[in-house]
């Protein structure tokens, strides 16, 4: 039997501790032939065989992506882009520039602001927005997509400008005279605002489990398929060949299928039901539904995400203590530990994974207890039960994840470097317990590593550069650096068992599938701060190359 596809003198990284090095790995069809030397492997190469030489460069599983949003990450690239932009001066500049550019647009949309963006304590509100734009509505998104800004055209066109009331989670804050400021928290103060675009706005239908409330025209959906292929493209050039999206609704698995159909999905695609605090438990048929008509290897669901709060930086993250920078205020769960844990109940019945956000420690705990309501009432599974985020976890709930068989899913972009809000709000009681990844790691839980695209850019040898060089936001806190290889396993082999795939791919086996990423050079012989430049040779999913430098 010959290989369609041999890569020689690798330095392969298989993450499979049976066989952990080989330096030539053959491939035919999709799956993983055979790997060793070059001795033991050259026998299957015949005159149809292409051949790679890495020229020592390191060869590794494909990259799991274990948290990103694809549809809104892929869309935003159209959209006006804030997250290198710094000061009055140059947002102004970038706002005018793209308000020329979309003359015809209802609603200007700019993400991925960073909430000092004009400045060290300063906070965008509606005054500052009208002088870069006074007579169209415009709106910035915070990068973390919990806080929307806008101006006074947008609140006024969106009817919010003297408020309202909203249910719990979400705020329009008001200002001393009576009227919005501008800042927006939460998703049922922002969509008022964004239900204002007049192009696009179905990339973010999956943030709140909803599907589009007129079906798209078919200039529409070749629109939406065109932008996921990109965004796909984009993801394998970054050595990505599977991902767990974090927001989903059954339009863009229907769009995912014909994306499948055309025969240009090039990455193994999980997408959940996004399940909120105002839905009924019946509309989990919704997701039931869902998993089964979604069963590929490629295209699948059978995952419940829930958001149990916020996010630091807005106040909006739930802590079992108040906010170091503001007494009195602990932060308002969207889920309560009641509410919460009779749909974990319901979800876990129906066999599904269930996939939390929860950024403070009492949002943490309350997804716990929530795991072990499931587990009493329904008995124990494998049900890999997943917490996003972690911002800040209580010491007593660390040794409960590999207790319940739970997941910690952790972005290393997202840990604060020096001084921020989010350190500022976390203070120096909770600052030992905060993105403590090794310290979870140690207590035997199974770390998986993602971006949270497009909150910070997806790049998994970024992640790794930072995971490898992160030091304490506070000076004396505990290293939660991880050594290399655990670093990697965290962005393959860990990504895969979080998604249930660990049996077919995140390892590099004789018949796995043939998903695999070579890497630009040897990462082990790669200084920490310089592995992010390394970049991508090759990307091969399902053996076939997804991606080619």
């Amino acid at each position: 039997m010959t290989a369609d596809l041999i890569i020689l003198n690798a330095s392969v990284l298989t993450m499979d501790d049976a066989t952990p090095r080989a330096e030539v790995v053959a491939v035919r069809g999709n799956r993983i032939l055979a790997l060793g030397t070059s001795e033991s492997v050259r026998s299957l190469a015949g005159p149809a065989t292409r051949m790679i030489d890495a020229q020592g460069a390191t060869l590794l599983p494909g990259f799991v992506e274990s948290h990103l949003h694809l549809f809104s990450g892929a869309y935003g690239q159209t959209l006006l882009q804030l997250a290198n932009v710094r000061g009055v001066d140059a947002m102004q500049d970038a706002v005018r520039a793209f308000a020329a550019a979309k003359p015809q647009d209802g609603l200007l949309f700019a993400q991925g602001a960073d909430y000092e963006i004009l400045g060290h304590g300063t906070r965008l509100d509606r005054h500052v927005l009208d002088q870069m734009c006074p007579d169209r509505p415009l709106a910035v998104m915070a990068y973390d997509f919990h806080t929307l800004f806008a101006n006074t055209a947008a609140l006024t066109a969106a009817g919010l400008l003297h408020g309202r009331a909203l249910p719990v989670g979400s705020e329009v804050v008001m200002g001393a005279d009576g009227l919005a400021t501008g800042e927006l928290r939460e998703k049922f103060a922002l969509l008022p605002v964004l239900d204002l675009r007049t192009s696009g706005g179905r990339e973010m239908l999956g943030m709140s489990g909803v599907e589009p409330a007129v079906p798209p025209t078919p200039a529409e959906w070749r629109e939406d398929v065109d932008i996921l292929k990109a965004g796909l493209r984009f993801c394998a050039s970054k050595g990505i060949t599977s991902m767990h999206n974090m927001d989903g609704n059954r339009h863009l698995l229907e769009l995912l299928r014909t994306v499948e159909q055309e025969g240009d999905l090039i990455a193994r695609v999980s997408v959940p039901f996004h399940f909120t605090r105002e839905m009924p438990p019946s509309e989990l048929d919704r997701a039931s539904n869902m998993a089964a008509d979604f069963t590929s290897e490629t295209l699948s669901s059978n995952r419940v995400k829930i958001f149990i709060d916020g996010v630091i930086e807005s106040g909006t993250a739930a802590m079992l203590e108040d906010y170091a920078d503001r007494p009195g205020h602990r932060g308002e769960p969207i889920f309560d530990a009641a509410s919460f844990a009779g749909a974990a109940i319901e979800i876990d019945r129906r066999g599904m994974q269930i996939t939390v956000h929860a950024i403070g420690d009492a949002a943490v705990r309350i997804a716990l207890d929530g795991y072990q309501a499931a587990r009493d009432a329904n008995g124990p599974r494998d049900s890999r039960h997943r917490i996003e985020h972690i911002e800040v976890i209580d010491p007593s709930d660390i040794p409960r994840f590999a207790d319940l068989g739970v997941i910690a899913s952790f972005q290393p972009l997202h840990a604060p470097q020096g001084e921020s809000p989010t350190t500022r709000s976390i203070g120096p009681a909770r600052a030992a317990n905060a993105y403590a990844w090794r310290t979870l790691h140690q207590s035997g839980a199974v770390v998986a590593f993602s971006s949270d695209w497009p909150i910070v850019p997806v790049d998994p040898l970024l992640g790794i550069q930072t995971a490898m060089t992160r030091q304490p936001h506070v000076p004396g806190l505990s290293d939660q650096r991880l050594p290399l290889s655990l670093v990697l396993k965290a962005f393959t082999s860990n990504g895969a068992y979080a998604g249930f795939m660990d049996q077919h791919t995140g390892t590099i086996r004789e018949g796995m599938l043939a998903d695999l990423v070579l890497l630009g050079g040897n990462i082990e012989a790669t200084p920490p701060d310089q592995i992010a430049a390394l970049g991508i040779a090759l990307t091969l999913c399902d053996g076939r190359i997804t991606h080619e430098a």
